[in-house]
């Protein structure tokens, strides 16, 4: 499936025929909790969230025991990384296939003949002091169905900066106060994309000169999501708001949502929540958009960086129960 603009609005889909059509679809289970991995190798990458595996290579049609172990890492550490990977669209696809179906990308022009893949691109000429997604956020939360997970491929990266970091919200909400955590499990927040791809912000993205991205009024529609949800698979619950698209709390004025989300905000990204990856060519970063939040750094100009990536389908979040 593919995004395409049509007069019912830039969320219909259309069918797409390509290579990939024969990409396994059914999703593996995640290996049991506790369980040690034997055919693959997880390395914790900091204390807050975050490890690196190995023993994979990603290009391979992988035994479901593998894909297994790699997701119940994905769970047990928020993100995963891979190292020395050179995969081609059509196998970047086929491995998030692997974990779910295909999660429509709305607004950004997929890759020429793989409308599974976007590319990520900051070319060498662009000095503007931000990057795409560098704001604090959770893929696409203003969707009904918010992705499960994104995979993000390294292809040509610069020798320095253009770091990635991520924020465990499972730990964002843990260290809130009780009384606050009570609070929040009886309140939903107001996601949108209107502060990203509403056409007022054409000109932001008309800077990306590597990327084509069309804005449309689509992106101020709203879509409410409880802002303590209960991971599908885990059953932790899990803070889920966001700087990016978290515009508000459901039944709120704005003048009095506004205090409570920004404080959060700044309290979910601190840096003893984090883990920062600095990228060469050939990682791949997979992560769960269910319980980290993450943004691109825009600190080094005149070097390309250029990326794939996939998104996995996800579910309507779970609201946590209020007693």
């Amino acid at each position: 499936m593919a995004l395409a603009a049509a007069p019912g609005g830039l969320y219909a889909l259309r069918m797409a025929v390509t290579d990939t059509a024969d990409a396994r679809l059914v999703p593996v289970p995640a290996a049991p909790a506790g369980q040690e991995p034997c055919l693959i190798t997880v390395q914790p990458h900091a204390g807050a969230c975050g490890a690196v595996i190995g023993g994979v290579d990603l290009r391979s049609d992988l035994d479901d025991d593998v894909v297994a172990e790699i997701r119940r890492a994905l769970l047990d550490h928020g993100v995963i990384f891979f190292r020395d990977q050179s995969l081609t669209p059509r196998q970047q696809v086929a491995f998030s296939r692997r974990f779910g179906p295909y999660s429509p990308v709305p607004f950004i022009e997929p890759v020429a003949d793989h409308p599974e893949v976007i590319a990520v691109v900051r070319e060498p000429s662009e000095r503007q002091g931000f990057a795409f997604g560098g704001l604090w956020h959770s893929d696409f939360s203003f969707l009904a169905e918010p992705p499960t997970g994104s995979i993000l491929h390294a292809i040509e990266v610069p020798p320095y900066g253009a770091d990635t970091i991520w924020a465990n919200q499972y730990l964002a909400l843990s260290t809130l106060s009780p009384g606050l955590r009570a609070t929040l499990r009886g309140l939903r927040g107001v996601h949108s994309a209107v502060n990203a791809y509403s056409p007022k912000m054409q000109g932001i993205h008309d800077q990306f000169v590597g990327m084509t991205v069309r804005t449309s009024t689509d992106a101020e529609r709203t879509q409410v999501h409880p802002v303590v949800r209960v991971h599908a698979e885990t059953g932790k619950e899990v803070l889920f708001v966001n700087a990016q698209y978290t515009v508000g709390l459901d039944g709120w004025w704005p003048h009095e949502a506004k205090p409570l989300l920004d404080h959060l905000a700044r309290h979910s990204t601190q840096e003893s929540f984090t883990c920062r990856w600095q990228w060469r060519a050939g990682d791949v970063a997979f992560w769960d958009n269910r319980c980290v939040q993450h943004m691109a750094l825009a600190d080094v100009s005149g070097h390309r960086r250029y990326m794939h990536r996939t998104t996995v389908a996800g579910e309507a979040p779970i609201a946590a129960p209020t007693v």
